[in-house]
């Protein structure tokens, strides 16, 4: 992070007769099975970015954080279709499987902003810790986990009745949760304290602690559950953690690096790193860096991600822009303007 308005370090700032009538329907279920068939296999041999293109009913959403909204852009299009409001300082957002809401970390309110997507109006405000950051949804949908980075908390959010159930002391300065694949586990980035907390949703409870560098910012958990990715602030590193031995792998890449994020097939991880203006591709299987994406200069701070098979996702805080990157080709797609000091990115 190397522009003024970073705050993760600082904890501030996831469509005839009856015989005739049986052989006419018959034949339609066979017609409309063997369409979808072709369907899904000319889907299969697409390359994301076509994907991305086509899917006109997808939606990205974008925290705006000193504009205190979220841009809402067209994945078809790649074009902001609105801008609403979306609390005080927004940072980390997730968005519901059915895309009907989002929550969105207000780190300037100590709240949790519910939006509906639908009417495009917050229905709900969650108050939860200080300067909450990084949040994420459970893989079931029934709860959110926000990092409260100035109380040194994780609030759990009962996505039911939009109320927080229960608070878990972690390390100190949380910025960013993941769940693993099954929902059993989160992981949590405790910048100020160099390690993860390991939380066991059942109890609620930090089962243990993780070493994880100097100023961990970020982490990813790859679906088998086998492997965190961190991204170490301090430095130009990312750290390949075992989760269940501890042992980690440093893997070498820009600058500053502030965001990780993993491919649907487990098979990359990639880096947002401030310093040189890149995203990192990391091979999960060899711990190395494949490639480099550029997304713009230094002062760019490419700052979060999020990866679908269809696209990639950026958000570039210094240059005020979302890029879109095709994971396939490794192509930017589109470079997408948006509020001032974009923050989080998801798709629904």
């Amino acid at each position: 992070m190397f522009s003024a308005l970073r705050t993760r370090a600082g904890g501030q700032r996831p469509r005839g007769g009856t015989y005739r009538l049986v052989v006419v329907t018959c034949l339609g279920m066979l017609l409309v099975s063997c369409t979808a068939d072709v369907r899904d296999r000319q889907d299969a041999t697409r390359v994301p970015g076509e994907l991305a293109r086509a899917d006109s009913a997808s939606r990205v959403y974008v925290t705006n954080q000193q504009d205190n909204t979220v841009s809402v852009i067209d994945a078809g299009t790649n074009k902001v279709i609105a801008t609403v409001p979306a609390g005080t300082a927004p940072e980390g957002v997730a968005v519901t499987k059915d895309g009907a809401h989002l929550y969105i970390a207000n780190s300037g309110s100590a709240q949790v902003s519910v939006l509906d997507t639908r009417s495009r109006k917050i229905v709900a405000k969650v108050p939860v810790g200080k300067s909450p950051t990084g949040l994420a949804l459970s893989p079931d949908g029934k709860s959110v986990y926000v990092a409260n980075g100035g109380s040194n908390t994780v609030s759990v959010i009962d996505t039911s009745t939009n109320q927080a159930s229960a608070t878990v002391p972690v390390g100190r300065s949380p910025l960013n949760v993941a769940f693993s694949g099954d929902g059993a586990t989160v992981y949590v980035a405790n910048s100020g304290a160099g390690n993860l907390s390991v939380i066991d949703t059942r109890t609620r409870r930090v089962t243990r602690t993780l070493s994880a560098g100097r100023a961990p910012v970020a982490v990813a958990v790859t679906r088998d559950g086998k492997s965190a990715y961190v991204a170490d602030e301090v430095g130009t590193h990312v750290l390949a953690i075992a989760t269940r031995t501890g042992k980690s792998a440093a893997v070498t890449v820009g600058q500053g690096p502030f965001d990780v994020a993993i491919s649907p097939d487990d098979r990359l991880a990639y880096s947002a790193d401030l310093g040189p203006g890149h995203i990192s591709v990391i091979d999960t299987g060899s711990h190395r860096v494949t490639a480099t994406i550029n997304v713009g200069p230094p002062g760019t701070d490419p700052f979060n991600l999020e990866v679908t098979n269809r696209a990639i996702y950026v958000t570039n805080q210094g240059a005020g822009t979302l890029t879109v990157i095709d994971p396939a080709s490794r192509k930017v797609l589109a470079t997408v303007t948006v509020g001032a000091s974009p923050y989080g990115v998801a798709v629904g």
